[in-house]
């Protein structure tokens, strides 16, 4: 049975993202895979990382049990919006601090290189967006995209990173919205 861990970075119980989480999380229990949902507005840790990687701080209860998840899981499932070019600030901070050497990476000594400790996790992206796909990816260069796939999630050793944006959100339709619903929920049901 696959493991497969969801988390929403929207910060907003309303939002999409929240409707696109549980529509991924409808399809997976459809196809019988041990599935969780996690919704980063209901977890308490501090998302600034306030002494980057010079000195520890240490971990909130809810960031070692997403830890744990994490480790568990075969596939991570990121939905959120992108704002300014890439995730909220909620996203970004639980990443700075979730994310860190010993668990997701580890630096070799006397070495430009690193290990990959999450290597055997895939993963998948979705994203909501304002701006037209076409623009984002030839005018912007799709930062967002590029900062999940490569800069952390491949970084750490998660192959692959499959990404699926929906854009412009904020020009679709009742119907439009719907389809989007039942595309991520097939998403589910083929656990990808």
């Amino acid at each position: 049975m696959k493991n497969i861990l969801i988390i929403n970075g929207h910060p907003d119980k309303e939002s999409l993202c929240y409707q696109f989480a549980k529509s991924y999380k409808t399809g997976a229990d459809h196809a019988r895979a041990n599935c969780e949902l996690i919704h980063l507005v209901n977890l308490d840790f501090d998302p600034i990382l306030r002494y980057g990687y010079r000195k520890r701080t240490e971990l909130e209860p809810d960031l070692l049990a997403i830890q744990k998840k994490i480790s568990a899981a075969d596939h991570l499932v990121f939905v959120y919006p992108t704002w300014w070019g890439t995730q909220p600030a909620l996203l970004k901070g639980f990443i700075d601090r979730v994310f860190l050497p010993k668990f997701a990476f580890a630096y070799r000594d006397n070495s430009v290189f690193w290990d990959k400790l999450l290597k055997g996790k895939t993963a998948r992206l979705i994203v909501t967006m304002d701006t037209p796909k076409w623009y984002y990816k030839l005018i912007y260069r799709s930062p967002g995209h590029n900062a999940m796939k490569k800069g952390v999630l491949e970084f750490c050793g998660i192959k692959p990173v499959k990404i699926t944006s929906f854009a412009p959100i904020k020009t679709s339709n009742p119907e439009k919205i719907k389809n989007y619903l039942l595309k991520v929920e097939k998403l589910g049901k083929q656990l990808k």
